[in-house]
């Protein structure tokens, strides 16, 4: 859960170092944030950005979005699935938005 602060402050007045663009440089993502909250963070700004909900992707889809961002979208296809942000059937044939 945010601490109280980060609830009461609006998001422009964040301090860059919490808000989730200080892991990009230059539109693409600089690491994967080993601290787990942190990586849930990047990870729901991930999926709400990259997969519209009610859309079905293939995987192909999948790693090609994120491509956009980090050249290791199999790491990130997966904490986006462990997270439940992103679902997809015991085929992995298609992924869907999750939560």
């Amino acid at each position: 859960m945010p601490a109280e602060q980060e609830i009461l402050t609006p998001p422009s007045q964040t301090p860059r170092a919490h808000r989730v663009d200080a892991l990009f440089s230059h539109g693409r993502l600089v690491a994967i944030p080993r601290r787990e909250a942190r990586r849930e963070q990047l990870l729901v700004h991930l999926a709400e950005a990259l997969f519209e909900r009610e859309r079905s992707y293939t995987e192909r889809e999948v790693n090609e979005a994120l491509l956009t961002v980090h050249e290791d979208c199999s790491a990130l296809r997966r904490y986006l699935v462990v997270a439940g942000l992103l679902v997809r059937p015991r085929d992995g044939s298609s992924y869907r938005r999750g939560r």
